[in-house]
């Protein structure tokens, strides 16, 4: 979006009685609610603003792009799994250190499963956001490139880091879609067991 846009967009104000959204994950969450209820195409940047009780144009200092809501703050959890991976001991095989991180960074509380599947549903299944999550995809695999290269001592752009980041997004987003198809699943369960598989694979390097 740009600046241009912003300005030319009407200014929304709160409702009377209502206390305006100010944060990156709120504004996500009632996003979420509306693209399930009315369906991503259909829901303007404005009717978020009127719904979280907030300018269009300060929508645009949280998110720059409708498509970028539907990601939450996503960089704070990339922020959250390079600390984690930063933290553990250098003994730790590199097999385990991916598994504790997939399964750290996929597990969610009980009371937010529910919100997690009406995200992740849409961030797998709505076209107009395959692009935009290409783009989250390579950021997510540039944490897991970068700490296997500091591991192996090489570049995270080399082929090994490369091909172990790709391994690991595709264990996690095996296991959304079995969630996803499966109601019943046991997500964590499911990120349990393929970072397994994964783990006996990469355990093949030492």
């Amino acid at each position: 979006m740009s600046s241009s846009d912003e300005v030319q967009g009407p200014t929304r104000v709160a409702q009377p009685g209502r206390r305006p959204v100010t944060s990156r994950a709120q504004i996500s969450t009632v996003a979420i609610d509306l693209f399930t209820a009315q369906g991503f195409d259909e829901t303007s940047v404005d009717d978020i603003a009127d719904a979280v009780g907030i300018a269009r144009r300060t929508l645009f200092r949280y998110y720059p792009s409708k498509n970028a809501i539907a990601w939450g703050d996503f960089d704070a959890h990339l922020d959250e799994m390079r600390t984690l991976l930063a933290a553990i001991p250098a003994e730790l095989p590199i097999s385990e250190a991916l598994r504790r991180a997939l399964v750290s960074f996929n597990t969610v509380p009980a009371a937010e499963l529910a919100g997690h599947r009406r995200r992740m549903a849409l961030l797998l299944g709505v076209p107009a956001l395959q692009a935009h999550s290409m783009l989250m995809y390579s950021d997510w695999r540039h944490v897991i490139a970068e700490f296997v290269a500091t591991r192996l001592d090489l570049d995270e752009h080399d082929h090994l880091p490369q091909t172990i980041a790709w391994l690991c997004l595709g264990t996690a987003l095996a296991a959304y879609e079995q969630w996803l198809t499966h109601p019943g699943a046991d997500l964590e369960a499911l990120i349990i067991a393929g970072s397994r598989t994964l783990a006996q694979g990469v355990d093949a390097l030492s």
